[in-house]
Order: C-alpha cells, then sequence, then structure tokens
C-alpha cells in the first residue's frame, strides 16, 4: 500500500488499507451501465409490483413485443428480474434478492415515487 501523502486523522489511511481492488467495483459499474436507460428503469419498477407476461409488459409499456424482449433480456442477465412458464406464456417479476430491493428503493428515493397499493 503507498503511503498517503498527508496524515490527517489516520481514518483515511485505515479505510485506504481497506479497500477492495478495482475490478470488485466492476459488477456495480455494469449495473449502473444497465439502468442508464429510463426505459429499463420504469419496467424495473414495474416488475417490482407485479408479475406481467410480455404482452401485458407491451402494451403497459408501450412498446413492441421484441423491444421489450431486448430489455427484459438485459435485466435477467444481470439478475434483476426472474421469469418463468405456464405453458406458452412466460411472467416476469423483479428478482428476490438484495440488490433488487436496494434498486427498488433507490428509483423510488430518487424520482419520489410511491409504491402502489
Amino acid at each position: 500500500m503507498p503511503q498517503l501523502p498527508h496524515s490527517h486523522d489516520g481514518h483515511s489511511e485505515k479505510l485506504f488499507g481497506h479497500m477492495p481492488a478495482p475490478e470488485e467495483f466492476t459488477a456495480s459499474a455494469d449495473l449502473f451501465k444497465l439502468m442508464s436507460d429510463g426505459t429499463r428503469i420504469k419496467l424495473f419498477w414495474l416488475l417490482c409490483h407485479c408479475e406481467e407476461c410480455l404482452l401485458d409488459l407491451s402494451a403497459m409499456m408501450e412498446m413492441s413485443s421484441p423491444a421489450l424482449s431486448h430489455h427484459l433480456k438485459l435485466l435477467r442477465a444481470c439478475g434483476l428480474i426472474v421469469s418463468r412458464r405456464d405453458g406458452k406464456e412466460v411472467y416476469y417479476r423483479a428478482a428476490d434478492t438484495r440488490q433488487a430491493d436496494a434498486l427498488h428503493h433507490m428509483i423510488e428515493e430518487i424520482a419520489e415515487l410511491a409504491c402502489p397499493d
């Protein structure tokens, strides 16, 4: 560990000594890049409040099914949403993970949204 140029209270040196490697921040950076699209934020927020099939989601989002499928694939690949098949229909919802829950709350805090009843 390199020596810091100034030693103020010792807290910075201690923090610097425990800082994770840059690669460990990559997953967070990738998630923020993915969520830099307003459509995906809106879609994820919807799926935090309901489980829905592609056709209904397409109508709610006012998007074509192929375009929406692209966004769903990206959200699923990073683990924010999950899907289940029921016959010919595939239903999507937010994953039950700490990351999905934290992102849901962050979206609502930043946008000053309230969860629907």
